[in-house]
């Protein structure tokens, strides 16, 4: 019973993504976003850039996974942020706020590929993260949930909404739609 209602919760969520963004995204369906999140990642993987995927908590995990999975599967040029000795010099030197900032600000490029993954799109080090992506030509995609209206929703070139205020719900599907996209990369690149 508990297994049924969740995977149905799943699937209604699945559903209703809202995706939004450049070039009219927001009229896409799931199919055609999916389709077009992994074009971005194939054009960024033929032009030589990299990715950088962040979160914090649960969605840092997702990160730290993706990192992996789209290095091994994807065979992508990808790129961890949370090595610690790196993240408390600059939290402590600088705010929590800017520990991803401040190290895009010397590693991002134009052609390189942020991923955002935070569930309410509202943390402070992720908002600066996007605004430093952005400035140095970076593109940027979204991964978020809770409120329609969070600030990383409105910033990222391509974005991702998961419209529900629990984390497990979110994480579960940000986990699932970054692991279809590198299993979609991994099958075009046979």
């Amino acid at each position: 019973m508990i297994r049924d209602s969740y995977l149905k919760q799943i699937v209604e969520l699945l559903d209703n993504i809202r995706f939004s963004g450049e070039n009219g995204l927001d009229n896409t369906s799931y199919t055609e976003s999916m389709e077009l999140l992994t074009r971005q990642f194939e054009k960024v993987r033929a032009g030589k850039g990299r990715v950088f995927f962040i979160g914090n908590g649960g969605s840092a995990a997702i990160a730290s996974h993706m990192t992996a999975d789209f290095m091994k599967n994807g065979d992508m040029r990808t790129y961890s942020l949370y090595d610690n000795a790196v993240l408390t010099c600059l939290g402590n030197d600088y705010g929590y706020e800017h520990v991803f900032s401040k190290q895009l600000e010397s590693l991002i490029e134009e052609g390189d590929l942020l991923v955002c993954i935070s569930s309410s799109g509202n943390s402070e080090n992720i908002i600066r993260a996007i605004k430093t992506a952005k400035e140095h030509g970076a593109y940027v995609i979204t991964f978020t949930g809770f409120d329609a209206d969070n600030k990383a929703r409105a910033m990222g070139n391509f974005n991702v909404h998961v419209p529900v205020r629990q984390y497990g719900m979110v994480e579960s599907i940000h986990n699932m739609m970054l692991q279809q996209i590198v299993d979609m990369l991994h099958e075009n690149k046979k």
